[in-house]
């Protein structure tokens, strides 16, 4: 009579083993089909015009405020180390352009060097954003 209770607790056992295989192979599928939004850390103003091109690329964004702060993968960044950013995030993603979110108040001795920082870090790709009138 122990016997048969041993032997029915045994075969009443559920084997997990199939279904976590099947919950991680899920997990894997949602890391690699979602997709990251890049921001540049700030909200800029930005002029509009009317041959502005959206483009979907993975980017390098670089932000200048209205007050003349440098903003770059959401940290404040001195214009003098926008070198060293540009070239950290290049060698994370080699095929990313930059685009210069510039406030449209902002100013343009400031986004001068900005674009100068991402010429001489080696990208030749410089963008600027616009807002698309219609």
């Amino acid at each position: 009579m122990l016997r048969r209770r041993k032997r029915a607790e045994e075969e009443s056992e559920i084997n997990m083993t199939p279904m976590l295989d099947i919950v991680f192979i899920m997990l894997i599928f949602f890391i690699v089909t979602s997709s990251f939004v890049k921001e540049a850390g700030i909200d800029v103003n930005r002029p509009g015009a009317v041959t502005a091109e959206r483009k979907e690329r993975g980017n390098i964004l670089i932000a200048i405020s209205e007050s003349g702060r440098i903003w770059i993968d959401k940290r404040d960044v001195d214009v003098r180390a926008v070198r060293a950013n540009i070239e950290r995030l290049r060698a994370e993603n080699p095929q990313g352009a930059v685009v210069i979110q510039a406030d449209k108040n902002s100013k343009n001795g400031l986004l001068v060097q900005v674009m100068d920082a991402a010429r001489l870090a080696g990208v030749n790709n410089v963008s600027l954003a616009a807002e698309v009138i219609e």
